[in-house]
């Protein structure tokens, strides 16, 4: 195979906890496939004639602690001549991420392959399309209306509240019935009624069982999981919010619920995503950025992004055999 050209839109790398990192975990693996790896921030892309285009450095990094990435050869290049972008960039999904999905889509659209695709990332809310699969997840409501949301914390005593657009925790709370703060978290929340919140039934499993990372890789569950725990007197297990975690193998139940719902992101091709899992409940489906795959290598005997570009690599094969068939019917 030719070298593979691959582009990556991720927030600033020299900003990464370069253990914890997945985008970096990926990089590392692109790099020892001899790929050549273009590196790009969102507010280097533009469309210019109707073609995607975007300031770019050529990236390579190595595994040291101190200085990990070094950049050669700025430059502008069309996007359509790379033959994979990932896009690594985090949320919040505001309008600048929801434009930048737009360009990618002009480069997709001219043969590039873009991980996770553009229309998905705009249109696959991370936080309410798990209620899509109404077997596994908890009771949610999702307003911005003060006495529905009221209502819902009455009726459940307890309840979480988050932003739609946020990760890592951020924004997240635990309410009780009585909780003389509500009025104050829910202006917090919905910019005093102007944007959406989620609330959800509280899921108690979560300081028994834990929060379970689960990844799909085109549909498929990996087997190993990464089962984060909130720290004391905290609800919220992200590791950014002080959780702690570690790896364990897919319960009968985990993988019922992955391979169900791996299914269905396969027909919309959704091609990466991490399921957040308490007990038997689906609480996330996240597809911009999802993380722990450096957590769950480490202690399993398993090489998630060795899967991720074996089923990439066969991918750019097809499409490129394709490529080649269509210009002999041409040419016949």
């Amino acid at each position: 195979m030719d070298t593979i050209n691959i582009g990556v839109v991720m927030d600033s790398i020299n900003k990464i906890n370069i253990f914890k990192d997945t985008t970096y975990a990926m990089l590392l693996e692109a790099q020892k496939r001899k790929y050549k790896i273009f590196y790009m921030e969102i507010s280097d892309l533009y469309l210019k004639n109707n073609i995607a285009k975007s300031k770019v450095r050529i990236l390579s990094i190595k595994n040291k602690e101190k200085k990990w990435c070094f950049f050669q050869n700025h430059e502008d290049i069309e996007l359509q001549n790379l033959d994979i972008i990932l896009m690594r960039k985090d949320p919040p999904v505001n309008e600048n991420f929801l434009n930048a999905t737009y360009i990618l889509e002009y480069a997709e659209n001219q043969g590039t392959l873009i991980i996770n695709k553009p229309k998905i990332l705009r249109n696959f809310n991370e936080k309410i399309s798990s209620n899509i699969f109404r077997k596994y997840s908890p009771e949610t409501i999702i307003s911005c209306d003060y006495k529905i949301i009221k209502e819902f914390l009455e009726f459940h005593k307890e309840v979480i509240l988050k932003p739609t657009g946020f990760f890592g925790g951020h924004c997240v709370f635990y309410v009780k019935k009585q909780d003389p703060n509500f009025s104050v978290i829910y202006e917090s929340i919905t910019k005093n009624g102007k944007n959406f919140c989620i609330a959800q039934k509280f899921l108690p499993e979560i300081r028994k069982l834990g929060d379970k990372r689960i990844f799909l890789v085109d549909g498929e569950p990996i087997p190993y999981c990464f089962c984060r725990f909130p720290k004391y007197g905290e609800i919220r297990s992200n590791l950014s919010a002080g959780g702690t975690g570690k790896v364990e193998l897919l319960s009968d139940q985990d993988w019922e619920i992955s391979k169900s719902i791996g299914q269905i992101l396969k027909k919309k091709e959704i091609f990466f995503a991490g399921l957040d899992v308490i007990g038997k409940y689906l609480t996330e489906i996240n597809i911009t950025s999802p993380t722990c795959m450096q957590q769950i290598e480490r202690e399993s005997s398993i090489s998630i992004k060795k899967i991720f570009f074996d089923i990439l690599e066969e991918k750019i094969k097809k499409k490129s055999s394709m490529k080649k068939n269509k210009k002999k019917r041409y040419l016949l």
